[in-house]
C-alpha cells in the first residue's frame, strides 16, 4: 500500500519513505509481480513515472526485458489510511484462498487507522480466490511460519488483553491450526524494545528454512528457541542475527523469489548483517535498502508487504 499517512512520517520522513518503496518494487519487479494499493489513479501514474523516471540499479537491469515497470507492477485502487498491510492485509493459504483475520489497530492504539480492517473487503482483485473469515484479531507480523506446520509468536501479542481477551492460549492455538495449518506453535515472551505492536515476532525471530531461524533475541527468548522443536520434531538451528538501535531490526526482511530486501539503519552492524543474510541465502542477491525512515513510523520491510504464491 502506498504510503501517505504524515502522521507515521511527519516532515521529510515521508518523501524518504517513498523513495524507499521505488527501491523495494524495482528490486522485486525482477522477479516476481507486484500488487500495489494506491487511493486514486494520480498516485499510480506518478508512481510509475517516478519509476522509470529514476535510475535505479534494479531498474536498468530491467529496461530491455519484458518485465519491465507497468508490465508486473499492477495498480489497485483501494483508498487506505496506512501502509502496513502485512498486518491488515490477506494472509495466503495456498494459491487458491486466503485468511481475513480481524485488524484492531494493534489492540486500539491508533483507532484512526482501524479503519484498515476492511482493506481486504475493498480488494476487487480477491473475489476471485476462497476466502475464509477467522472471526480472531491477529496481525500478519504477529507470527512467523516455516510452511510445515511450525509458527512462531510471542505471548505479549498474542495473548494481549486488547486482541482476543475471551480466548485462552489453547484456542488461539486451535485457530492458528483450523485457519493456517499450523501444528506446532512457539511461544516467545516479549517482542524488541521500543515496538509499538506489543511484540510482533517478525521484529525477533524468522524462518529462513525449515527448522532454521535468524533471530535478535536473548536471555529467555534465546533459552526457548535454543531448546524448542518444530512440528516435525527437528531442534532447531539457531543463527543470532545483530543488532541496530531499537526498534529497527534487521529481522524485517522480506524474502522475494530472486532477492532478499534487508532494511540496515546506517549502523556500524549493517554490513556484518549483509554478510550474514549472503551466507544464509547464497542463492539470492541481498539488497540492503536503508531504512531508517521507514522505521520512523515503528515499522519495516516485512511490515509494508504481504507475499501471494503464484
Amino acid at each position: 500500500a502506498w504510503p501517505k499517512n504524515r502522521s507515521t512520517w511527519p516532515g521529510k520522513s515521508l518523501a524518504q519513505v517513498e523513495g524507499i518503496y521505488l527501491q523495494m518494487i524495482a528490486a522485486l519487479l525482477e522477479g516476481e509481480t507486484v500488487n500495489l494499493l494506491v487511493d486514486d489513479k494520480p498516485t499510480a501514474e506518478m508512481v510509475l513515472s517516478r519509476l522509470q523516471g529514476q535510475s535505479l540499479p534494479e531498474l536498468n537491469r530491467l529496461r530491455d526485458c519484458p518485465c519491465r515497470p507497468g508490465a508486473r507492477l499492477i495498480f489497485h485502487r483501494v483508498r487506505t489510511a496506512d501502509a502496513w498491510i502485512r498486518d491488515y492485509g490477506p494472509i495466503f493459504v495456498g494459491r487458491r484462498a486466503f485468511t481475513k483475520w480481524k485488524f484492531n489497530a494493534w489492540g486500539g492504539k491508533y483507532r484512526d487507522l482501524a479503519k484498515d480492517d476492511s482493506v481486504v473487503d475493498r480488494i476487487g482483485a480477491l473475489k476471485k480466490f476462497k476466502r475464509v473469515d477467522t472471526g480472531m484479531v491477529l496481525e500478519g507480523g504477529a507470527i512467523d511460519v516455516d510452511g510445515q506446520g511450525t509458527c512462531l509468536t510471542t505471548e505479549q501479542c498474542l495473548l494481549s488483553p486488547n486482541r482476543n481477551p475471551e480466548l485462552m492460549r489453547w484456542a488461539i492455538e486451535e485457530r492458528l491450526g483450523r485457519f493456517l495449518g499450523i501444528r506446532k506453535v512457539i511461544w516467545l515472551k516479549k517482542g524488541i524494545e521500543g515496538d509499538d505492536t506489543d511484540g510482533h515476532v517478525d521484529n525477533l525471530a524468522r524462518f529462513v528454512a525449515p527448522a532454521t531461524v535468524v533471530t535478535a533475541a536473548s536471555g529467555e527468548n534465546l533459552n526457548i528457541l535454543e531448546s524448542a522443536r518444530d512440528a516435525r520434531g527437528r531442534r532447531l538451528k539457531i543463527v543470532k542475527l545483530p543488532m541496530p538501535r531499537p526498534p529497527a531490526s534487521y529481522a524485517n526482511f522480506y524474502i522475494a523469489n530472486t532477492c532478499v530486501l534487508l532494511p540496515v539503519y546506517s549502523h556500524k552492524n549493517d554490513g556484518k548483517a549483509v554478510r550474514f543474510f549472503e551466507k544464509i541465502f547464497p542463492k539470492k542477491r541481498i539488497i540492503p535498502i536503508e531504512s531508517s525512515a521507514l522505521v520512523r513510523g515503528f515499522g519495516s520491510i516485512h511490515c509494508v508487504t504481504q507475499q501471494q504464491p503464484v
